[in-house]
């Protein structure tokens, strides 16, 4: 065995290590160590490649010294984790003039041309770089070395060292390239990521016996569940299996010839190496073998491709059949892999007549018609047609069609806009900040430069999980959320050590996540339940009250469906808290802002046109989200909270009849100052005690905050004296911390991410050193005034792994998100709390 710094023969005892030589090299030493029949095989380590990249060499007279005389070679690349990717794998290294006459006596003069004829080209293309064009068409070996003394000025290389030589050099510069850099970083590769080599002695495929190549796997890539896949080509190398016609079937099978017909012990060998990696390697492989005149050689083995349904599922099953521990299960399954199992998604293999694109902002994909406003959304409902609801952006007057659309596309916003929070709240796909449509919603028309005008009616795919918007209607995956999900998430519950709740506003919510398990709601925003119609009108009607007793008359009518909203919630969650937000929003977002609608108000509240809307008009603010709303409307306009109080403590004595106790929380929102804590709760503890005398039942409930501006966390020590609970409203925070509009900032956050201001969009990653540093402090001073305190993050970053780290080490009590990202969030939890004592071996685990 041949070791030097510059390079190793891979063996079992040799030392190879994933850090060093990458994920193939160390891979390829398991299976020597199996006693499987693999080539001989030499590794380089990254710094030798780096070495070859600079220009310096390793002792080429020695590397293929160690091959012989004659030996044709492969080089594949070895990079340290699979997704990192590399360059493409070289055959038929070696090939020259007197090989091609050696080949020519053994195999016959037209498989010894086709090799050699191959690999000039391969060599000229993909090695120099040279125009493919010149060696297209029909060709010989002596007319493709003709075109390339042409190109090169010199002839064709016959030293098998200097071809090695030149592969190498091209392979490791490739790897330096801008590109290739891009792409492994966007696969979580650092910057600086290494690249080893394998250079392995070729099993040719190719002979007068049973000779050929074949790539085959044991579960299926899109299932994951047991399953023979595979090709075989005879007379081929490589993994040309997989994409010629004359290949054949690996097993018998009705369809056609099969390699088990011919070489049923071949086969048999293949299964039981695919059982052995399977114990011995803790995972499903996909091998690449050849047979020569029926020997058996294995090349390579690598993982098995999969998508989220399958690694869901292998995990699982390995662990079931006692080959890896239900915490290493758990432990390889990246926590956003479960969106693409959670919501449809675009089949991988459609083609993709991309429209535009804009942000990722809830994950899924859905196909309808598109419509311009919610009540075309809810007609296309109505008669059983799928709708895509296409708006400049969304208000809370657009929720019922919201309800009903297949999925939310808007010009502007980002990923905490109302349509993109919304969405991720009803399992919703949605593409926000699409800036380069252009709607007309008089016409009726979406137009995107250089292409078509599109009309209502017209049929389009919405991916929210990329960001794009596609012409027409490609097929679709169907989610998947039994099975091995459930067992994954089952084994999650019993590892992580942070609750989990839900934002959830509607029994439906509820619904959609009751399969997940929950710890309870930890965010119900009771704005929400006034969209329904009726509810609108009555609430408007409140709103144009000039008299407080017109305006209890309204909340009157109010009280009853709204206890009927908490009750129903109640009942539902068994016992689980539930938290709920009081009456958040602006007014004015309940008012019409169009002719048309402010003419229908009119109507229904029997008023003037111009009396509706003067006061309209009066509501506006410069700046609403910073003006009436929240805690401030509580204390200015009183009977909207108490009025909710009694329809939530009204409710918890009916839930309680079940037998369960129901102590429910109430969250203030948008509080800044303690004296605002102490008025609303003087309101709501004096309701409470009413209704208490009303029903002579005693029940218990929880007060607290919804901390969402940097004053409240400053000031959470003297909050927190009047506190059950503070829970941090990470999107107000976000937007009052930077000063930025979540809704307008798509605008120019790639900029500003691109150009280094922002590491990340602060909107989709909760930034730990500015709103991070204010959560710390608001969660110290609130636990030293009140040590027993609950803390909570509420925002839409809730359900990031990055944010449950963080709350675990803040000391945070639980985290809510939205119920589509409970079981992202469950996983993270979970693996966060493995990580100190189970962080995945597998890659330099010893066979």
């Amino acid at each position: 065995m041949l070791t030097t710094p510059d390079f190793a023969e891979i063996t079992a005892d040799a030392d190879i290590s994933t850090g060093r030589h990458g994920n193939r090299a160390k891979c390829l030493q398991r299976i020597v160590r199996l006693d499987l029949p693999v080539p001989l095989t030499v590794a380089l380590p990254f710094d030798t490649v780096r070495a070859i990249a600079k220009g310096r060499m390793p002792d080429m007279a020695a590397l293929t010294g160690i091959f012989g005389d004659g030996a044709l070679l492969s080089v594949r690349s070895s990079s340290e984790m699979p997704d990192w990717g590399g360059p493409g794998t070289i055959l038929n290294i070696g090939m020259n003039d007197a090989v091609a006459e050696q080949l020519a006596a053994t195999h016959g003069r037209d498989a010894a041309e086709q090799l050699y004829l191959s690999f000039i080209r391969c060599y000229a293309v993909d090695v120099l770089r040279l125009d493919a064009d010149l060696f297209s068409g029909t060709m010989t070996p002596r007319l493709a070395k003709a075109h390339f003394e042409d190109e090169m000025e010199e002839p064709f290389p016959q030293d098998p060292a200097v071809q090695l030589t030149e592969v190498l050099r091209s392979m490791a510069r490739a790897w330096e390239g801008t590109t290739a850099r891009l792409l492994r970083q966007a696969q979580g590769a650092p910057e600086d990521a290494g690249l080893g080599l394998v250079v392995q002695r070729m099993a040719l495929g190719i002979g007068q016996g049973i000779s050929g190549s074949g790539v085959l796997q044991f579960v299926s890539s899109t299932s994951g569940e047991p399953q023979v896949t595979g090709r075989y080509l005879p007379q081929g190398q490589g993994r040309a299996a997989l994409s010629e016609n004359a290949a054949q079937f690996i097993e018998c099978d009705t369809r056609g010839p099969a390699l088990e017909d011919s070489a049923p012990d071949a086969v048999a060998a293949l299964r039981r190496a695919g059982e052995l990696m399977r114990k011995r390697l803790r995972e499903e492989m996909q091998i690449e073998f050849t047979l020569m005149n029926g020997e058996l050689f294995i090349l390579d083995a690598v993982r098995c491709p999969r998508n989220a349904r399958a690694d869901v599922q292998i995990a699982v099953a390995l662990a079931e059949d006692g080959v890896i521990s239900r915490q290493e299960a758990v432990m390889r399954i990246p926590p956003f892999t479960l969106n693409q199992m959670l919501h449809r998604q675009v089949d991988p293999k459609a083609s993709r007549d991309i429209l535009t694109r804009g942000i990722a902002a809830a994950p899924g994909a859905a196909t309808g018609k598109i419509v311009f406003t919610a009540s075309a959304a809810q007609s296309a409902a109505a008669q059983g047609e799928a709708s895509i609801l296409v708006r400049r952006e969304t208000s809370p007057e657009d929720i019922r069609g919201m309800h009903v659309a297949r999925a939310i596309l808007t010009e502007r916003g980002g990923v905490t806009s109302h349509a993109a929070v919304i969405a991720r709240g009803l399992g919703v796909p949605c593409v926000a900040g699409a800036t380069h449509l252009q709607l007309d919603q008089r016409k009726k028309t979406l137009t995107v430069p250089g292409r078509k005008i599109f009309h209502e009616g017209d049929v389009i795919t919405v991916d929210g999980s990329s960001g794009e918007v596609l012409v027409g209607a490609p097929p679709l995956i169907e989610p998947v959320t039994g099975g091995a999900f459930a067992t994954l998430i089952a084994w999650a519950d019993e590892f992580r050590d942070i609750g989990i709740r839900c934002n959830a506003d509607t029994a439906n919510d509820v619904a959609a996540v009751t399969g997940f398990g929950i710890d309870g709601i930890g965010l119900c925003r009771t704005e929400h339940m006034f969209f329904d119609p009726i509810r609108m009108t009555v609430m408007r009607e409140m709103i144009f009250a000039e008299e407080a007793d017109d305006r209890a008359a309204a909340l009157a009518r109010l009280l009853p469906m709204q206890r009927a909203d908490f009750t129903e919630l109640f009942s539902l969650m068994q016992g689980k808290p539930v938290c709920i937000r009081l009456f958040d929003p602006p007014l004015h977002e309940f008012l019409p802002g169009d002719r048309d609608g402010i003419r229908a108000l009119a109507e229904a509240l029997d008023l003037p046109v111009s009396r509706v809307a003067a006061r309209i008009e009066a509501l506006q603010e410069f700046n609403p989200m910073l003006g009436m709303r929240g805690v401030r409307l509580g204390i200015t306009v009183p009977e909207i909270y108490e009025m909710q109080a009694r329809a939530i403590f009204e409710a918890t004595v009916a839930a309680s009849k079940d037998g369960k106790a129901v102590v429910p929380e109430v969250m203030i929102p948008l509080v800044s100052a303690m004296r605002e804590v102490e008025l609303v709760k003087a309101r709501v503890d004096a309701v409470a005690a009413s209704v208490r005398a009303e029903t002579g039942k005693n029940f218990a409930y929880r007060l607290g905050v919804m901390v969402e501006t940097p004053r409240a966390a400053l000031r959470a020590g003297e909050i927190a004296e009047h506190s059950a609970f503070l829970s941090f409203g990470t999107n107000d925070l976000t937007q009052m911390t930077y000063g930025l509009s979540r809704d307008d900032a798509g605008r120019f956050m790639s900029a500003y991410v691109s150009q280094g201001v922002f590491h990340e969009d602060p909107f989709q990653r909760l930034d730990t050193e500015g709103v991070g540093e204010l959560l710390l402090l608001g969660a110290e001073r609130a636990r030293a005034a009140r040590p027993e305190i609950i803390l909570s993050i509420c925002g839409e970053h809730g359900g990031h792994p990055d944010t449950i780290a963080f709350s675990r080490a803040a000391g945070l009590d639980y985290v809510s998100c939205s119920p589509f990202r409970v079981p992202v969030a469950k996983l993270a939890a979970a693996q966060l709390a493995l990580a100190p004592d189970l962080a995945p071996k597998r890659d330099d685990a010893e066979a």
